[in-house]
């Protein structure tokens, strides 16, 4: 579940704010690292799952026995694995944006995550300017920092009992 790409660089994240807070002479190659990270986050890759993962996972059926502490045992065969991503499920249809879809919360919240710590070691507010995401030709959308956090929080205001 946390073998994707986006992982890679949210995860590397971590050591770059910790070490800014214990060596802030060594801000400016923390924020280079950070900006690449971010930049890389803001690829096709980052959200390859939610791009290529339509409808329920048609293997269901013949998942490992070893996905079974996973999934509910009524629901054996019928029920994707934790980490299907899904998209197009109804009642939400396909969502190409991963930040503007009624799902993936996992990937705003990591994505918020990675800008924060960007942010919270540079006063310089590179991301918080317009940036494109995915790139894809037709799905590339365009985010800032403050957009992203703004839209997850409107999405559990209009759903309380959670985005997903």
């Amino acid at each position: 579940m946390a073998s994707w790409h986006r992982f890679d660089l949210v995860d590397s994240s971590y050591a770059m704010g910790l070490m800014a807070h214990r060596t802030p002479a060594w801000t400016e190659p923390y924020v280079a690292i950070l900006d690449q990270l971010i930049e890389r986050h803001t690829g096709w890759w980052s959200a390859a799952d939610w791009l290529t993962q339509f409808g329920h996972d048609p293997d269901q059926a013949n998942y490992p026995d070893a996905y079974r502490a996973l999934i509910p045992p009524e629901l054996w065969g019928s029920y994707d694995v934790p980490g299907w991503t899904a998209n197009g499920t109804e009642p939400w249809g396909v969502q190409m944006d991963p930040v503007a879809a009624d799902g993936m919360l996992f990937y705003k919240g990591f994505f918020l995550v990675l800008l924060g710590i960007r942010s919270m070691i540079d006063a310089n507010d590179r991301w918080n300017q317009p940036f494109e995401m995915i790139r894809d030709g037709e799905h590339t959308f365009t985010w800032t920092h403050t957009e992203i956090a703004e839209a997850l929080t409107e999405q559990w205001l209009a759903a309380p009992i959670g985005c997903h």
